[in-house]
């Protein structure tokens, strides 16, 4: 950062003006943290356009599949107590769902997305989705499509309730409370990571708008055979279902609602200490944020790299990304957290909230 932190703010600021008064966005959030302390927390636009209500740094958004980042979070947390083990077979503590051969399946398998489990029935609704009970079911129930390891498929939907059933078998909590005792408040940022959103925090949330989600969604769908396998169409992963109640007040840990800041300081804490918090240790943080399967993924078709429940990519960076353009990253050797989010749901356009993410992690690259 060679003007420094104020030079890269004002450079973030410039930026989001832009993208909010040329109408690109509604309302944008972005912040980031570097060696522990907080360099960026800048917010441009309105939560609610039909209200005008701001948009603020602890405004919630719904973070579609962004959020799967805190529910890996949520097992490395549990490992790094040694509550969790990620070689552990799901059956052991989920005895229903070893039918169907799915006996040898680890948490290992699901953290990669090589459990073979990411399709869900044609017919699943959204009121499915608020039934914890009813989606571990099907899930159990479900015959697997090859061998646990064999390949990489994106559970778009099912990571959440494999991941947070086992969770649930092992802690007796739901993963919603986990998040908010393990990792939330002793980060200070209850009340801006959630799965399941309490009743009282509904009218906080930003509204979401589409702007071409849902018709890439419909595209790719017609284009992409599996896709409609792993999001069925009355479960599309849009602004729709993300702006129903009913499954923000459930728990569907595929997805979260949170706000850029909480998602930058959570990374933060897993490379590195903040305010005396350090969620994992740098032994298990190589661990988790080293490729552990890799290969053409089966829903899009494109080469994909996993950790343990996040995504690794070639600039060094690990974390996860949601349809519609939020997304929250590290970069353990530059020692940086970034998170981005925003609630005009977009797609094919130019994807603002990585090229902001570019823009801060090449400011810090060059000191």
């Amino acid at each position: 950062m060679t003007d420094g932190p104020d030079g890269l703010r004002a450079e973030v600021r410039a930026t989001l003006d832009d993208l909010v008064g040329s109408g690109r966005e509604t309302g944008v959030q972005v912040a980031a943290y570097l060696r522990g302390e907080p360099i960026l927390d800048e917010v441009a636009g309105v939560a609610d356009r039909v209200t005008g209500r701001p948009m603020t740094a602890d405004t919630p958004i719904f973070g579609v599949s962004t959020a799967k980042g805190l529910t890996a979070t949520v097992v490395h947390v549990l490992a790094e107590r040694g509550a969790l083990d990620y070689d552990l077979r799901v059956a052991d503590v989920w005895p229903e769902f070893a039918r169907h051969g799915k006996d040898g399946v680890t948490l290992r398998h699901l953290l990669t997305h090589t459990a073979g489990l990411p399709t869900l029935p044609a017919d699943v609704t959204p009121e499915d989705f608020t039934d914890w009970d009813r989606m571990c079911a099907l899930i159990a129930d479900a015959v697997p499509l090859w061998t646990p390891g064999a390949r990489i498929a994106y559970h778009a939907w099912t990571f959440g309730w494999l991941v947070g059933e086992v969770v649930r078998r092992v802690t007796g909590r739901r993963i919603s409370q986990v998040l908010a005792e393990e990792v939330a408040a002793p980060l200070g940022v209850a009340g801006e990571l959630f799965f399941g959103v309490p009743e009282a925090d509904l009218d906080r949330l930003a509204r979401l708008e589409d702007a071409g989600l849902s018709a890439m969604l419909d595209v790719a769908g017609a284009h992409l055979p599996n896709l409609d396998r792993v999001a069925p169409p009355a479960v599309r992963p849009d602004a729709t279902i993300g702006s129903r109640p009913d499954v923000l007040r459930a728990d569907v840990p595929a997805v979260g609602t949170l706000t850029a800041r909480a998602a930058a300081r959570t990374y933060a804490a897993l490379i590195g200490t903040v305010d005396g918090v350090r969620l994992i240790s740098a032994e298990r943080l190589h661990a988790v944020s080293t490729v552990a399967a890799h290969g053409t993924e089966w829903v899009f078709g494109a080469p994909t790299a996993f950790g343990l429940g996040y995504a690794v990519d070639d600039d060094g960076a690990f974390g996860t990304a949601g349809s519609g353009g939020s997304l929250a990253y590290a970069y353990p050797e530059l020692g940086l957290a970034v998170a981005a989010t925003r609630n005009r749901l977009g797609a094919n356009d130019g994807d603002p909230m990585e090229g902001l993410r570019r823009l801060i992690r090449d400011a810090v690259r060059a000191g």
